[in-house]
């Protein structure tokens, strides 16, 4: 009968779904005269390792039960260590985070670590950056024997790469008696943090297994450090090797949607489009932002119209991303539209926004629109304008050619101009052909950065413009003496028939160029022609 009992209010603690219910089979355990000490404590802790554990669960509420569990076992300071690590516990106290105290009690008291307690030890020491701190949890798990465990060893791995000890974690790898995928993936993505695509893509080649996870650190990884092309190219392959072994999920959907918009790849950002709404994953509204965002750095602004207006739900990110849109393609009114129509529904713009509204009031030359934008920004939104909206302004009035308006805006700024602000004045002054004033500019650039090609070109442009060729060998002679060369060669990419060519002046494809060549022959003739023509009528 007890047996039941027990197995009874076991089963009601693995359904709960809220704190109310697992409030009331708390009191029932606690007020059953019946059970016995052994099933009170199992019920007890069952129920601790849900309420600490469980989403809708509550760390406060499992620490009141833990504290009120006389002589706790190893599993009870197991179930506290782990719920402690993966959330967020606060400040720490006498310098140290609650699970390495619990860890510290749980050894007064006798009890000896096992496999189970270490991993979360080290993700806590991983997730606060304690490298001190995870170095003594190390020398721990060697004192007490647990080194070769497989579990322990990837959380090491992990904490070492995550904390940018990338030998350290090598080491460790290569000197696993066997691994799993957990442990490639770890040291994978602590190249990829580091910036070393190269080792990560060494390491990738030779898996023999991967999850999901593995692909999604390498399609992220070469997205964030600026190998798009490599991105969509590893996404392709992923369909192609697993077949449906590996399915993209929403996190390779979102990155591999940013890497086309990064390459301006509309051909496939529409096939992964498509891809996204034959695999049946939702399209949230991370997705749908995703897709806005690359269908107007595509140039597909209607696409982006009616992705956005098919999203049942719209955050702030989503409102913003459609206007940064807009704002990309010089479309002033349509953003400000949508600003209107945001405010009626009661979302509140907030500083991203602004950045969106005032570069479309550059692309659109809407100068008072744009003065009257930033000043709503800081008189009804309370958003206070930080450097970067300094620079689309300075961006704005200095394309108009308003250069008084600009150096009194830059006068009055309450924290110093960064490089883009003054590069958004020396832009204006080469469009506007501003030689003094671009001159100062340049030179006040040059100084911050003597190694900076840029500033150095749009000078001798200015120069050039201006018929000042003394001052511009002058300035092509200090380039020499400084060894000022462009470091990344100049290149420049176009999307045709969903293939993405790459045209660079340290050398292109060539067969590419052969074909260039043949075209541009071609409409030389054809120019030579109709001026024949023209030269006889």
């Amino acid at each position: 009968m007890l047996e039941l009992l027990k197995d009874r209010i076991s089963g009601l603690i693995e359904e709960c779904k809220s704190m109310r219910m697992l409030k009331q089979i708390h009191s029932q355990i606690i007020t059953s005269p019946h059970l016995p000490k052994t099933h009170n404590y199992f019920l007890i802790t069952r129920l601790l390792f849900v309420c600490a554990i469980s989403d809708w669960g509550s760390l406060s509420y499992a620490t009141d039960v833990f504290r009120l569990i006389q002589n706790p076992n190893l599993s009870v300071y197991n179930i506290m260590i782990r719920a402690y690590a993966c959330k967020d516990n606060g400040e720490p106290e006498n310098g140290l985070w609650q699970p390495i105290i619990l860890y510290k009690q749980m050894l007064c008291t006798g009890i000896s670590p096992n496999y189970l307690t270490f991993p979360f030890l080290v993700k806590e020491c991983t997730k606060k950056d304690g490298g001190s701190l995870g170095l003594s949890v190390h020398g721990q798990i060697i004192k007490v024997g647990f080194h070769g465990d497989l579990f322990v060893h990837n959380s090491l791995i992990n904490f070492y790469s995550a904390c940018g000890f990338l030998n350290t974690a090598r080491r460790l790898f290569d000197g696993m008696p066997s691994r799993d995928v957990v442990s490639w993936n770890s040291l994978i993505a602590g190249y990829l943090r580091s910036g070393e695509i190269e080792s990560a893509l060494d390491l990738f080649g030779k898996m023999e297994e991967r999850n999901v996870i593995t692909w999604n650190s390498i399609i992220t990884g070469l997205m964030q450090g600026g190998w798009p092309k490599e991105a969509i190219e590893y996404f392709f392959e992923m369909q192609v090797m697993n077949n449906d072994s590996v399915r993209p999920d929403k996190i390779t959907i979102a990155s591999v949607l940013s890497a086309c918009a990064s390459l301006g790849a509309g051909d496939h950002g529409k096939w992964v489009h498509s891809y996204l709404k034959r695999s049946g994953l939702e399209c949230d509204m991370v997705i749908g932002t995703a897709l806005v965002d690359m269908y107007g750095k595509c140039g597909c602004v209607e696409s982006a119209v009616d992705v956005f207006r098919k999203m049942p739900k719209k955050d702030i990110l989503a409102w913003t991303a459609m206007i940064s849109a807009f704002a990309l393609h010089g479309l002033g009114k349509e953003a400000f539209d949508l600003l209107e129509e945001m405010e009626t529904l009661g979302v509140k713009p907030n500083h991203v926004t602004f950045v969106g509204l005032l570069s479309a009031c550059a692309h659109s030359g809407l100068v008072e629109k744009g003065r009257l934008c930033f000043d709503l920004m800081r008189r009804v939104y309370l958003i206070k304008p930080q450097v970067h909206h300094y620079a689309c302004m300075v961006d704005l009035l200095s394309r108009a050619g308003l250069f008084e308006e600009v150096e009194g805006l830059i006068k009055h700024m309450p924290m110093q101009p960064d490089v883009f602000v003054w590069g958004a004045l020396l832009g204006g002054c080469q469009m506007h052909g501003n030689v003094e004033l671009g001159e100062k500019v340049a030179q006040y650039l040059i100084d911050l950065d003597p190694s900076n090609h840029a500033f150095y070109v749009i000078l001798c442009d200015l120069y050039a413009k201006a018929s000042k060729f003394d001052e511009l060998k002058r300035v092509r002679t200090l380039m020499k003496q400084r060894g000022i060369r462009k470091t990344v060669p100049g290149c420049s990419m176009i999307e045709i028939c969903g293939v993405v060519y790459e045209f660079s002046v340290a050398g292109s494809l060539e067969v590419l160029m052969e074909e260039v060549e043949w075209v541009l022959n071609g409409l030389s003739n054809v120019m030579k022609i109709e001026e024949g023509i023209h030269g006889i009528m």
